[in-house]
């Protein structure tokens, strides 16, 4: 994750995403850089538009925390009905006890 900030502050303070620069500043973070992971860092972001993949990347993480809440509701509504009929079906078997 530290190789992809890197290369986010090298762009936003308007430079050339390059081994070098994302090494400067790993080093200056205190992160031992990994030249196979340099490389491949650098050669996976060539001729991609880092700005757009920003915009894209923030629309759907805005979107993603509404639909995981909309899920976890359904999951408790769930869990809810699941209690209901164990419970009505405790009370039946304690009903059957006493006649």
């Amino acid at each position: 994750m530290e190789y992809i900030y890197a290369a986010m502050l090298i762009h936003k303070a308007g430079g050339k995403v390059d081994e070098a620069k994302v090494q400067k500043v790993l080093e200056a973070a205190g992160v031992k850089p990994d030249n196979a992971r340099l490389k491949a860092l650098v050669a996976s972001l060539e001729g991609i538009n880092i700005d757009e993949a920003i915009k894209k990347a923030a629309t759907v993480q805005v979107a993603a925390p509404v639909a995981t809440a909309a899920k976890e509701d359904k999951k408790e509504e769930k869990n809810k009905e699941d209690e209901k009929k164990q419970e009505s079906q405790a009370a039946a078997g304690l009903g059957a006890l006493f006649g």
